[in-house]
């Protein structure tokens, strides 16, 4: 992008920075849109839809912060310095989850990446591995719609797993990663999730270059459309993990 400015873009407001180096960066509060606690969550952008509440397959917090980022490209079509159709959107843990679904329901983000998403984000959720589908609702009731708990121990009984949800993102790239003591996130079930979804892509003639089985530790897939790496560590976000995202997108914008 063109300047050296960038923005951080929050529920009440949008704030101008300094930065020394393009791309622009744009960050959102999840619970500026949403609080991230089961008694208050509706107490943020879901008053705005009070019809969804009362639904039991209605949007619950996570839905939210994805409508939230779709909020945030609205903005961006509005900026002539941002460059709204080479947007990514980017999310860690839970708001790894969020950028899936806002990927999924919004065609606008051109890339999408999710940084140790792990159950109902990238992680299959039939290889009952880790955090599984009971303890996610058990934990965060709030995060999912109502009618998702009637799978708490029962996950053969979904309609659907998660290399589905990758799947609604094709064509366009997406780029998932994982941490190798964060066995909570399910880094085998994350990487079959993206192998599960090739045969959509490549109903679209797209190039990817994933194996059967996972790449070494701290090896990134990166000229793929469907990229990857588990990279060595905890749970979090990190250098290795921006650098190679900054990568992925420069070979995908660069390819165009």
């Amino acid at each position: 992008m063109p300047n050296q400015r960038c923005l951080r873009i929050h529920y009440r407001g949008i704030e101008d920075c300094q930065w020394k180096n393009d791309p622009h960066i744009a960050a959102f509060h999840v619970a500026d849109a949403a609080p991230d606690k089961k008694e208050e969550y509706m107490n943020g952008v879901l008053q705005l839809y009070p019809e969804q509440l009362t639904k039991d397959n209605g949007m619950r917090a996570v839905g939210a912060w994805a409508w939230a980022a779709s909020r945030v490209m609205d903005y961006f079509k509005t900026d002539k310095d941002v460059n709204f159709k080479k947007v990514a959107v980017v999310g860690h843990s839970r708001g790894g989850k969020a950028a899936l679904w806002a990927g999924a329901e919004d065609q606008r983000f051109a890339m999408v990446i999710a940084n140790c998403s792990g159950n109902t984000g990238a992680a299959l959720s039939r290889r009952k591995f880790g955090e599984t589908v009971e303890v996610i609702n058990t934990n965060f009731p709030h995060w999912f719609a109502a009618s998702y708990k009637k799978y708490n121990d029962n996950e053969n009984a979904l309609p659907v797993d998660q290399h589905m949800l990758v799947s609604l993102i094709a064509p366009r790239p997406v780029y998932t990663t994982n941490a190798t003591k964060d066995l909570w996130a399910d880094p085998k079930g994350s990487y079959l999730s993206l192998v599960n979804a090739e045969p959509v892509y490549a109903l679209y003639d797209k190039h990817f270059t994933l194996t059967a089985e996972p790449p070494a530790v701290n090896t990134a897939i990166i000229n793929s459309v469907i990229g990857y790496h588990n990279r060595e560590g905890i749970h979090d976000l990190t250098v290795f993990d921006w650098t190679n995202f900054v990568r992925f997108a420069n070979f995908h914008y660069r390819h165009e």
